[in-house]
């Protein structure tokens, strides 16, 4: 099987932006950014998600995290999208239920090329420290288009903000760890269209 990695850089003028992703890793992650409690919930996704994560992500944070937040994503999306080549043999689907203390969350995936969220998340609070919780959607969003996958993420229930956010992230790692798996049942492309 050829190795399914990716490493790329987005540098604008308001971020820099260096990541590199091994599908078929060991969970070995060293994220550095300006945006700690988005470096705690990468780090999470990739030992949860079995992936080798490298993210250097610099930016404007003196206005706010957005920028830095939403240009992870665009770049590990490309970077998933890049690692994962033809597609040929992979699951596909994946689907995770996650509990962290109170609150459950559900992520459900589909490498299908064709680029779509739906999030279900009652967050009770618009912070946790000096982040934006809106933030995440924007993160997962971006994630979703550039990855060209469907991402469904359902929070289904929770009071600690802290602890859903961690869910979903969670969630999402083991979610995509089951769609990338190679299963070799699978002969080709998973799709009667012959192509994703």
């Amino acid at each position: 099987m050829t190795e399914r990695k990716a490493s790329l850089k987005r540098k604008t003028n308001e971020t820099n932006i260096s990541l590199s992703l091994n599908i078929d890793g060991e969970g070995i992650s060293d994220i550095q950014t300006d945006v700690p409690f988005m470096t705690h919930m990468l780090d999470l996704f990739t030992k949860h998600g079995h992936f080798d994560l490298t993210v250097e992500g610099r930016g404007d944070v003196d206005i706010d995290g957005h920028h830095t937040t939403e240009d992870i994503g665009i770049v590990l999306g490309q970077a998933l999208l890049e690692a994962l080549g033809d597609k040929k043999g992979i699951k596909r689907y994946g689907n995770a239920f996650v509990p962290m203390d109170e609150a459950l969350a559900q992520v459900t995936v589909d490498l299908s090329n064709r680029p779509h969220l739906v999030m279900n998340a009652d967050f009770p609070k618009e912070r946790v420290g000096d982040f934006d919780v809106e933030l995440v959607h924007e993160f997962l969003w971006k994630l979703a288009i550039e990855a060209r996958m469907n991402l469904h993420v359902n929070v289904h229930y929770g009071f600690n903000t802290h602890h859903m956010i961690e869910a979903v992230f969670k969630a999402l790692g083991r979610a995509l760890d089951e769609a990338t798996q190679i299963d070799p049942r699978v002969k080709g492309v998973p799709s009667t269209k012959g192509m994703l």
